[in-house]
């Protein structure tokens, strides 16, 4: 490989993504926000951008990384209807959809996993569903 090694992939990913959630009004009537960082109060339902996992899947000819991004629902609504709903929209919006990524060039987007967690602490009335995407890309030759 002669070209000098890209950036990182992890943060110009994440910023994507967020754009793409917020950018779907559907989703955007349904959610208090798309957070980078939680604030002291934030009120329910919204999603956390969570933790990235990234690896290279560099090709002879060209660097490239899969990344692994978490992004965790949160509600407050009795049962799992809302958050489950609100992932369900998730999945519309980013499964298969293309990215702008600065630096880097998607290739694509799959949905891995989510599930359902109750968080155990009194009242025990917080509903949390962390759902996983893998992002394909390649470095931006320009």
């Amino acid at each position: 490989m002669t070209s000098p090694v890209p950036d990182l992939a992890a943060l110009p990913v994440r910023d994507a993504v967020r754009t793409v959630l917020l950018a779907d009004a559907l989703l955007a009537g349904m959610l208090q926000g798309v957070l980078d960082a939680v604030p002291e109060g934030q009120p329910f339902p919204y999603i956390h951008l969570g933790d990235v996992v990234e690896t290279p899947a560099d090709a002879h000819d060209r660097f490239g990384s899969e990344t692994l991004l978490t992004l965790h629902v949160w509600s407050k609504y009795r049962g799992y209807a809302e958050a489950l709903t609100i992932a369900a929209r998730v999945r519309q919006v980013l499964d298969h959809a293309p990215l702008t990524i600065p630096g880097h060039r998607w290739t694509w987007t799959r949905f891995v996993s989510l599930q359902t967690l109750t968080d155990p602490e009194p009242p025990g009335d917080i509903r949390h569903v962390p759902m996983t995407f893998r992002i394909g890309t390649e470095a931006d030759p320009a």
